[in-house]
């Protein structure tokens, strides 16, 4: 008989005989878009980092120790967890047609029976229990002895191929081409439940490419002083500029990595492909130190000052997601800081001296931070809460960070008026400088727009991303591009 016919014989006893055949289904990364050990460990590290050393006291005790310890200590809302809703309908029919419904996992049993309670189709949940790691050929075993009668199972990784290996049926859940060939080579029936989007569309969205907005202040100080049409600048700044953005990239997959349970309870952050599960954990670890790695590479080669500006960026932007976020006020300073680091690297690849544009950075971002507290604090205020998740405020803070905002932002116009009677004016490069007190009036007029949609509750963005959208910003920085052109050309006024 040939290997088509078998296959067809195979496949009609299994149709005649399915109701009887129980439907096992892994839990990570199949019926939750997630890794229950990465979260707990991660949820576990994220408030204080030198736990690593007792998380790996409970390794040196087995994998299994470790993951009990976790579930104990991590302090995770299984209630937030993403769920694939492909393998759920999937076994909402199983249920349905009559057959059994089981959960088998590798996750300690702590979690995996409470995530079991949120899935009215699961007749019983098999996991590890403190003592056997269940996965793999243990998980195999298990099931074998359980099931004698036969199974079919739902997985996603190399892993469980020796349990397809025993299963009657295969359902592969989303496999990369490695998998996808291994499962084939299985010879047995299977079937596949594809991704919605393929997963690199999640990364770069994940990675924030619209973020790389922010980055064109490396630009700047050569713009000012006036350097930007020297080629050798140019292309520094343009190095700059990209390697700027790989390490930005691989600290914002950070920070929602050491986020995602806030994220999960946001608004609108719990959209994000990390949070949302759109995105696998491993494929986000494996990217970060890729994308800084790369960027960290690039700055050593443009120069040692640029190197230690990416450096001195992502230790800030580390220190934020670990801790700094959660304190009111420092949050908002460092990430004006961050602003100006990106200067910083502009200054030191263009080799020119403005401490002025640091201090001025410094006011005007710290006004633009507060902007996106406030509005945040707005919006868990009509949500019926009275704090932001993960961070330091209280909805009675408004008020404050309403003052605190506007008085920094109103600094950071005057900072400019007196660059342009004490600097400006006295430079060669501005051939008529009078076209820059037009630059004043603009910057008043749009810190304020900010401020009041934030205040309107209209700023669902970061401020800077919000205006690179926004018509009225972008006509108001058009008028300031259009002043310093003249002010640079000689323009009569």
């Amino acid at each position: 008989m040939s290997d088509i016919a078998l296959h067809r014989v195979a496949t009609a006893e299994l149709r005649a005989d399915s109701t009887n055949v129980p439907l096992i289904i892994d839990l990570d990364g199949c019926l939750i878009r997630s890794d229950l050990l990465l979260e707990t460990a991660l949820a576990y590290l994220a408030p204080n980092p030198l736990r690593m050393f007792q998380l790996l006291g409970w390794a040196l005790k087995g994998r299994a120790n470790m993951k009990r310890e976790l579930a104990q200590s991590a302090g995770l809302d299984l209630q937030l967890i993403p769920v694939n809703d492909e393998v759920i309908a999937y076994a909402e029919r199983a249920k349905a047609s009559g057959r059994q419904v089981y959960l088998a996992t590798a996750a300690d049993e702590l979690l995996a029976i409470k995530i079991g309670t949120r899935f009215d189709f699961l007749d019983g949940v098999i996991a590890s229990d403190g003592i056997r790691n269940l996965k793999g050929r243990r998980k195999c075993e298990e099931l074998r002895n359980r099931f004698p009668q036969g199974f079919d199972y739902i997985g996603d990784c190399n892993a469980d191929l020796p349990i397809w290996q025993e299963a009657r049926k295969v359902i592969v859940v989303e496999p990369n081409g490695g998998l996808r060939r291994a499962v084939g080579a299985l010879k047995k029936p299977t079937e596949t439940l594809e991704r919605p989007q393929p997963e690199w569309q999640a990364l770069v969205k994940a990675c924030r490419p619209h973020q790389w907005a922010k980055n064109t202040l490396v630009f700047v100080p050569a713009l000012l002083s006036g350097q930007i049409a020297d080629p050798p600048v140019l292309l520094a700044c343009t190095l700059a500029f990209f390697a700027l953005g790989l390490v930005a990239s691989g600290t914002y997959l950070v920070n929602d990595l050491l986020d995602l349970s806030h994220d999960r309870r946001h608004p609108s952050k719990r959209q994000r492909p990390l949070a949302s599960g759109a995105l696998s954990m491993h494929t986000a670890i494996i990217a970060v130190p890729a994308l800084i790695g790369s960027g960290l590479a690039i700055g050593a080669m443009l120069s040692l000052y640029a190197a230690l500006a990416l450096l001195s960026y992502l230790g800030l932007t580390l220190a934020y997601s670990l801790r700094i976020k959660r304190e009111p006020i420092l949050d908002t300073l460092t990430l004006a800081g961050l602003f100006t680091l990106r200067l910083v690297l502009g200054i030191s690849v263009a080799g020119v001296v403005a401490p002025w544009l640091l201090v001025f950075s410094m006011f005007l971002f710290t006004s633009l931070s507060l902007a996106k507290r406030c509005a945040e604090i707005q919006s868990m205020a009509k949500s019926g809460a009275t704090s932001i998740a993960g961070r330091g405020y209280l909805v009675s803070d408004e008020p404050f960070v309403l003052s605190l905002g506007l008085a920094t932002g109103t600094g950071s116009i005057l900072i400019m008026v007196l660059y342009l009677i004490f600097d400006a004016f006295n430079r060669e490069f501005y051939a008529n400088p009078h076209w820059l007190w037009g630059i004043p009036v603009v910057l008043f007029l749009w810190v304020t727009h900010i401020w009041l949609v934030g205040h309107r509750g209209k700023l669902d963005d970061d401020p800077v991303a919000y205006a690179v959208k926004d018509r009225k910003s972008l006509l108001l920085g058009s008028v300031a591009a259009g002043a310093f052109a003249f002010a640079w050309t000689g323009v009569p006024l």
